[in-house]
């Protein structure tokens, strides 16, 4: 079979926190009127399936596909239920509730889940005074967090930090974290919608019952974990395969890497079969090309190219191209040792994300 990039279709969130950012500084031209909060890029979640636009699958969902090609599509001995990474664009033009989501071990043991919910952020605008709130602060225990959650002094409980265009910042499971207002991001995640918020409100911004408030903010501290304080990372270059390129590495753990490479020269990506990618363009078109065919990559539209498709080559068609990637990695193979051969410390590497010593 002559596996191709995959293009899907994809979901639209209409939560309080978002306005036009997504269409109106991200460039995507196809978004609906309205409240635009997130667009789900990429998605196998069992509530927003992303159906497959052009190709020889075209008209199925990515699901059908995990089924029934998970070697072929995800990477060779790969298996799971669904689809590993769940890409989206994300408006803060509003500050987001200050959450958490579930980790794995709580998914399974609360949920029924297979998993739970570690993302990144990657930042792709946000003003100069715009910030995020992540952790808990030491020394703080359930009454008294309970107590600043009710008088919503969130910066009193929670550590406030400065964003800046290209920073990522990995939050594991678990984790307290709030961002915005005015910032937009690109977010990866591990295939899942659990979460638990502390706010007076829900997503839509409609004011919840006391009762409910109460019970929200005693469910969100049963599954808060403080072992880390997630802080803004600008990231680590790492060497690529054209020199006049940039490829830095923003976030790393187990269950995705995320990298942002901006392209002077055309970009060959050897054949891999035993991962995946999934490239969100967030700058000019860019143009891919595999043995079998072409197609084009428009601005804040997104593709996977399958485990199968072989090496494949990407150029920029506006004279620079710009780019957020993801994948599936070995850590030591995709991360350590490149980013160790590029001159990084140990210490730098571990604070992409969650990195072994």
């Amino acid at each position: 079979m002559n596996w191709a990039p995959i293009k899907l279709t994809y979901h639209v969130r209409t939560y309080a926190f978002g306005e036009r950012l997504i269409p109106d500084r991200l460039g995507k031209a196809d978004a609906p009127e309205g409240v635009v909060a997130e667009t789900w890029e990429v998605s196998d979640f069992r509530d927003a399936p992303a159906t497959i636009t052009e190709g020889p699958f075209a008209g199925r969902t990515l699901h059908d596909l995990v089924e029934a090609h998970p070697d072929e599509l995800v990477g060779e001995g790969w298996r799971g239920p669904h689809f590993p990474l769940l890409d989206k664009f994300l408006d803060a033009s509003h500050m987001l509730p200050v959450h958490l989501h579930a980790d794995d071990e709580t998914a399974r043991a609360v949920y029924g889940e297979p998993h739970g919910k570690t993302e990144a952020w990657h930042i792709l605008w946000c003003a100069p005074d715009a910030t995020i709130l992540t952790g808990i602060r030491p020394g703080l225990g359930r009454e008294a967090l309970t107590d600043l959650f009710k008088r919503q002094d969130y910066d009193a409980a929670m550590f406030r930090h400065p964003l800046r265009p290209g920073d990522t910042v990995y939050v594991p499971g678990g984790i307290l974290h709030a961002f915005g207002p005015d910032t937009l991001i690109f977010e990866v995640q591990q295939t899942s919608d659990l979460g638990n918020t502390v706010m007076p409100t829900d997503l839509y911004g409609n004011q919840l019952a006391e009762e409910v408030w109460d019970a929200n903010i005693a469910a969100t501290l049963a599954e808060l974990k403080t072992h880390t304080v997630p802080a803004p990372n600008p990231g680590l270059e790492r060497p690529g395969p054209e020199p006049a390129n940039r490829y830095v590495v923003g976030g790393a753990g187990p269950y995705f890497a995320i990298e942002r490479w901006s392209l002077a020269a055309p970009h060959v990506e050897p054949a891999h079969p035993w991962r995946c990618i999934t490239v969100s363009n967030v700058g000019d078109p860019v143009a891919i090309r595999w043995s079998g065919g072409e197609t084009s990559l428009g601005r804040a539209e997104s593709c996977i190219l399958p485990a199968a498709i072989g090496e494949v080559t990407i150029d920029p068609q506006g004279g620079s191209g710009d780019l957020v990637v993801c994948y599936l990695p070995d850590l030591e193979r995709d991360i350590v040792a490149p980013l160790r051969a590029a001159g990084h410390s140990d210490d730098a590497i571990r604070a992409l994300g969650e990195v072994p010593a």
